[in-house]
């Protein structure tokens, strides 16, 4: 023991501000959680193992009567693990390395960097070079220890400052602060067994510096990190400096008469090894990089042939299925399918609803699909199958998986009533993918215009109805500016007087060139094109301003105009029919706008709002074909409808099973004046045909009876007649069934005014029972209909 210099007080107290940096790690490991907690509070007992060693040795060497060559190692091998300590902490950083694999990369890269500076370092200080001279430190052999510690440390400074996570220079100050800590160790552990106060004093004053750089990196190390694991981002150029620091080295201690001893034969032995080791782990990052591109590039290659969505193929799936060679000696079979009204869905229930039914669709597909058959999802509510199968074949698959596709589906949003259209189309020859495609496309086309809801099957006729399709379309777009078109005009009769109350506008098309084109044929071309709406603005306006002049010439008509599902859901449709009123000064109840059953078959509450919308311009709604479509009598009742038409086709039913020719008309007639609406029968021909429209007490008929439609002033002749003469057409004389006395009680329904009704049975013994007066009563807004259920009767 010896009295302490004040040098040697000076390096303890130095030492002493070490321990509030400890502390501070280990504060800021407590406060981190997952990996920077386990990196901080790594580094904190580093720190701690570091400064305990210092201080003990220290005291040690003050106050206790050791050898300086033995304190000096032990002091060594502490420091030694206290400094390999905090290279783990700095390595288990966040910003350091994505994986521990990683950081296995960087302390190996670290190591080669290393070893080239212990290369060097032999050079100099070893036979001949001696850059110490004799303060070489050849009998403290134990300093190699921390020595060798504090040249990985610095390598691996190097390597995080080339590849550390961005921002990465928290990670270098920590690295940094660590290679001064592990000098400093090398120093003291050197100075006391050198017994060199001036070493230890230094290595005291730059251990607590080293610590303080950490904990303030640390401090401030709460920001987040850019982790790239893409190995192509990762530059290992760096490689060739330490190689050519230690050939140089090597050249150099050769040329002087430097001996290759066991010191240069350890460090290069470690360059080798570390360069060996990293060239291994480089080639299984390429080997895994290169499996996974692998893996990646099938996903990917997956994807671009497979719908998002609906999990099917797409059209790429489609088509690469096309180009494959058959597997069996069967005929392809290209089967197309449509959804019917799905843009409804979509418009009315929003995307969310729409999707969820493309995804159902896909799985009825994919459930009814044999082994081998490839089905996909073309765009929309376009699918496609790929069978290998015959024509007759696959037109049973149609129609089988039409009656699949019609099934209602069940959304969050209630369920959703759809049909679909199928194109089928066979092809002989493998190579012709296109041509299958485009025949099967044909077959779709024509399947939607024959009324959708079918299959059918590709005819070389198609192709002649597709030129045609796009002549009309292209010739439809400048039919109005050409002034091609032109409104007819349909009476509609009060029965039984054949009294014209009203008309039905229709839409005529002339073409210079193509002659008279059918409606049926040019107003699903309008549909289909978006040109539906522009035709159907000119159509109301023109229908409103021929309305205009007939009251102004005193005729007391109303007209009413076809409205389309398109304009129906227009966003101002409304406001466009108000404004079109007010142009030509037209009382809004003398308009009728006619919606067919399709539209009811949509969102029934999205369909009761437009159609309360047009309703409060004043105008009346007509539910148009009753009878021939979707609607149930929910629907019916629930509708803001003031007219109901009757389907020609039960008009013109022939005798049915009961012995009356068209039963149901006096069944709707009955149902309609039940609801409050007044009822109109389309389609009559005959006079037979009137009388049981008569007979079930309809006021009100349309047909070519009274009249085909005629253009507006042949119209207005017949306006002009019937009020010029004043008179009505008495109807025939019909006879009536005598009514046996058993015959079921009648009730008789009375209009007493606007909103006001009367209702009042009627008995057989009644005289007015079997009075044709009272049950048709010309144009009285008298309604009479079988009523035991309504009379209480059983």
């Amino acid at each position: 023991m010896h009295s302490p210099s004040g040098v040697e007080l000076a390096g303890l107290a130095s030492l002493l501000v070490a321990v509030p940096a400890v502390a501070l790690l280990g504060n800021s490991g407590r406060r981190h959680t997952d990996a920077a907690r386990r990196a901080h509070l790594t580094l904190a007992a580093g720190a701690a193992v570091t400064t305990a060693a210092a201080l003990a040795g220290l005291l040690s060497d003050l106050f206790l009567a050791h050898g300086p060559a033995q304190l000096g190692s032990a002091v060594a091998v502490a420091m030694a693990l206290g400094t390999l300590t905090l290279l783990a902490g700095t390595l288990l950083l966040p910003g350091a390395a994505e994986s521990p694999g990683a950081a296995f990369r960087l302390l190996i890269d670290g190591f080669v960097v290393g070893a080239a500076i212990w290369f060097v370092g032999w050079v100099l200080v070893a036979e001949p070079t001696r850059l110490l001279g004799d303060q070489t430190p050849a009998r403290c052999l134990s300093m190699l220890l921390p020595a060798g510690v504090a040249v990985i440390a610095i390598g691996l400074t190097a390597v995080l400052a080339l590849h550390a996570h961005r921002p990465r220079h928290i990670t270098v100050r920590v690295a940094a602060g660590v290679s001064v800590v592990a000098v400093a160790a090398t120093a003291l552990s050197g100075g006391i067994c050198q017994s060199w106060p001036i070493v230890v004093l230094l290595s005291a004053l730059l251990l607590p510096a080293g610590l303080v750089v950490v904990a303030h990196a640390i401090k401030i190390a709460d920001r987040p990190v850019e982790v790239v694991g893409d190995i192509t981002q990762r530059n290992t150029g760096y490689a060739f400096v330490p190689m050519a620091a230690m050939v140089g080295a090597l050249g150099y201690h050769l040329a002087v008469g430097g001996v290759f001893d066991v010191f240069g034969f350890v460090g290069s032995s470690v360059e080798g090894f570390a360069l060996v080791a990293r060239q291994y782990l480089a080639l299984a990052d390429v080997k895994r990089y290169t499996l996974r591109l692998r893996l990646r590039e099938s996903h990917f290659r997956e994807l671009a042939h497979t719908d998002p969505l609906t999990g099917l193929a797409n059209r790429r799936g489609l088509v690469r299925a096309l180009r494959e060679p058959g597997v069996r000696d069967r005929p392809r079979v290209l089967v197309g399918l449509d959804l019917d009204g799905f843009k409804n869905v979509n418009d009315m229930r929003g995307h969310d609803i729409g999707d969820a039914v493309l995804v159902e669709v896909g799985e009825r597909l994919r459930a009814n699909l044999r082994e081998g058959d490839v089905a996909a999802r073309l765009g929309g509510d376009e699918f496609a199958v790929l069978m290998w199968a015959t024509p007759e074949e696959a037109m049973v698959a149609g129609k089988r998986l039409l009656a699949v596709l019609g099934e209602p589906y069940d959304t969050e949003d209630g369920s959703v009533f759809l049909s679909a259209s199928v194109g089928v189309a066979d092809s002989p020859a493998p190579g012709d993918t296109g041509e299958l495609m485009r025949d099967a496309d044909l077959a779709l086309r024509y399947a939607k215009q024959r009324g959708k809801n079918r299959v059918e099957r590709y005819e070389k006729r198609y192709d002649e109805l597709l030129r045609r399709h796009s002549v009309l379309e292209n010739e439809l777009r400048h039919a109005i500016d050409r002034k091609q078109l032109r409104l007819v005009f349909q009476p509609v009769v009060a029965l039984p007087s054949m009294r014209p109350v009203g008309a039905e506008a229709l839409l005529r098309w002339h073409h210079p060139d193509l002659g008279s084109v059918r409606p049926d044929e040019f107003i699903p071309v309008a549909e289909e094109s978006g040109l539906i709406s522009m035709i159907g603005s000119w159509v109301l306006d023109q229908a409103c301003r021929q309305l205009s002049l007939w009251l102004a010439g005193g005729h007391d008509v109303w007209v009413s105009v076809n409205l389309s599902p398109k304009e129906l859901h227009a966003a101002d449709y409304a406001g466009q029919v108000a404004g079109v009123l007010e142009k030509y000064g037209v009382p809004p109840q003398r308009l009728v706008l006619e919606v067919t059953e399709h539209a009811v078959a949509t969102d029934m509450d999205e369909l009761i709002r437009r159609l309360c919308e047009l309703r409060s311009t004043g105008v009346r709604i007509a539910l148009d074909d009753f009878g021939a479509g979707y609607s149930s009598l929910g629907q019916l009742r629930n509708l803001p409808v003031d007219i109901l038409k009757i389907d020609h086709a039960l008009v013109a039913e022939p005798e049915s099973r009961t012995g009356t020719a068209a039963p149901l008309v006096d069944v709707v007639v009955r149902l309609g004046h039940r609801l409050g609406l007044e009822v109109l029968a389309e389609g009559i021909g005959t006079p037979a045909q009137r009388a049981i429209v008569e007979e079930a007490g309809c006021r009100l008929g349309q047909g070519s009876l009274f009249g085909w439609g005629v253009p507006a002033e042949h119209l207005e002749a017949q306006l002009e007649t019937v009020r010029s003469s004043g008179a009505r057409p008495v109807p025939a004389q019909r006879i009536r069934p005598v009514t046996p006395p058993s015959a079921p009680a009648r009730s008789q329904v009375i209009m007493l005014g606007p909103g006001m009704r009367q209702v009042r049975a009627l008995l057989p013994t009644d005289p007015a029972f079997a009075d044709e007066e009272v049950s048709r009563t010309g144009d009285q807004d008298v309604r009479s209909v079988d009523a035991p259920r309504e009379m209480g009767q059983s």
